[in-house]
């Protein structure tokens, strides 16, 4: 088996695991138009530097490719994800 080596130690605690919910600031499509805004997905992955998030809708890469199995990959200090902030509700009446 092969060693790791750490420049330090592996922080245990860990932010993300899998199935936490997220918030990714990527673009996707709201309403049948694309847009570049928070949304939310669910890790399905954690590697020692980065967190794999499925959308259950389509996203895309910066340069316009559409990912077709809605899994994103970022690293895990990016400024482009977040636990999910709470919303205000807007009642209809």
């Amino acid at each position: 088996m092969t060693e790791i080596h750490f420049t330090k130690a592996p922080n245990l605690d860990e932010v993300f695991e899998v199935g936490t919910m997220v918030e990714v600031f990527c673009d996707h499509e709201k309403d049948g138009n694309r847009v570049r805004d928070w949304l939310l997905g669910t890790v399905v992955q954690v590697d020692p530097k980065m967190l794999a998030v499925q959308f259950q809708q389509n996203v895309y890469l910066t340069d316009g490719w559409m990912i077709p199995d809605r899994v994103l990959w970022c690293p895990k200090d990016s400024h482009n994800i977040r636990l999910p902030r709470k919303r205000k509700r807007v009642k209809a009446g």
